[in-house]
């Protein structure tokens, strides 16, 4: 297993360079631990790391081995494709993925052929978020019927799983058997957002031009201040919906000190609290408006209040 893991996470590293741009210097990523991937098809990129939200509980636990792990009951639902599955627990959301979201599950996978546990993000207590079209063509094709909150096992066939890879378990021989627990949806940040253009009329805008819609709702109770150090997840583009920046691409969310970043962030990140996420319009004078080698429109950024600092 240490071979496979090492080789996707090298994987992981070289397509994550070539497919995001950084945080900007000016917002003050910090150096954050990434987590062991998610499962990459064979000669494929593999997705990008955990991201924190949602919160699961973070307490660790072993999964056991399934007693159906050789192969699928007589009452496994079958794809033409070979894969099959059954539904371990209901979800209750209605919206399936599309293959450029970003999806935060929790998994475990075994091989069927000798039923030892391979990866899971269950084990480590930390949940994984990866591009479902990075992933192994049995997950791309099986997480897309799933909606949030909804369990599954897959028994994937090596032609979906990782077929060419010789040094991945049970290579050529067998099913891999994953049970996989689909915790959040989100768009890719490649993905624009429909009104990237130009705030919509329902969007609240304030004295200085800056304006917000809420995205998601938070669970804390205060708001940082004017030199708060928060942590955040953001996505950013241009007008034209060219990304511009991201932490939600690497999977590592940032560490930045209000005051010292765009004057956009300063005055809107005060609005916000912690687990809340909105949608910025910010135009350029706010932004970055006369410094060299920066983007010199407006910008929109969806931006993730994880946790005020201090």
């Amino acid at each position: 297993m240490s071979k496979i893991r090492v080789t996707v996470f090298l994987l992981t590293v070289l397509a994550l360079s070539v497919r995001c741009e950084s945080a900007s210097s000016d917002e003050k990523p910090q150096a954050q631990k990434t987590p062991p991937p998610a499962p990459a098809a064979a000669k494929e990129s593999p997705p990008a790391a955990q991201a924190p939200s949602p919160a699961p509980s973070t307490e660790a636990s072993t999964p056991a081995v399934p007693p159906d792990i050789a192969s699928p009951p007589s009452d496994a639902t079958k794809t033409p494709s070979g894969l099959a599955f059954k539904v371990l627990a209901k979800g209750q959301g209605t919206k399936h993925p599309h293959p450029t979201d970003l999806v935060t599950v929790h998994y475990t996978g075994w091989t069927s052929a000798d039923g030892k546990m391979q990866d899971s993000s269950v084990a480590r207590g930390k949940p994984l978020t990866a591009a479902l079209n990075r992933t192994i063509k049995g997950w791309q094709e099986g997480v897309a019927d799933m909606v949030v909150g909804e369990k599954r096992r897959f028994w994937i066939p090596q032609a979906l799983a990782f077929e060419g890879n010789p040094t991945a378990p049970n290579a050529g021989r067998g099913m891999w058997v994953y049970d996989v627990e689909l915790l959040d949806i989100r768009p890719g940040p490649s993905n624009a957002p429909s009104d990237v253009a130009a705030a919509p009329a329902d969007a609240t805008r304030t004295a200085s031009g800056l304006a917000w819609k809420l995205l998601q709702p938070g669970n804390g109770k205060t708001h940082p201040g004017p030199k708060s150090r928060v942590r955040i997840h953001f996505n950013g583009w241009s007008p034209d919906g060219k990304l511009v920046g991201s932490s939600i691409a690497t999977g590592n969310p940032v560490e930045v000190q209000l005051g010292s970043v765009n004057k956009g962030w300063t005055e809107g990140i005060q609005l916000m609290v912690e687990g809340e996420t909105r949608r910025f319009w910010v135009p350029a004078r706010l932004a970055y408006l006369g410094q060299e080698g920066r983007p010199q429109t407006d910008l929109v950024y969806d931006v993730e209040l994880i946790a005020i600092l201090d």
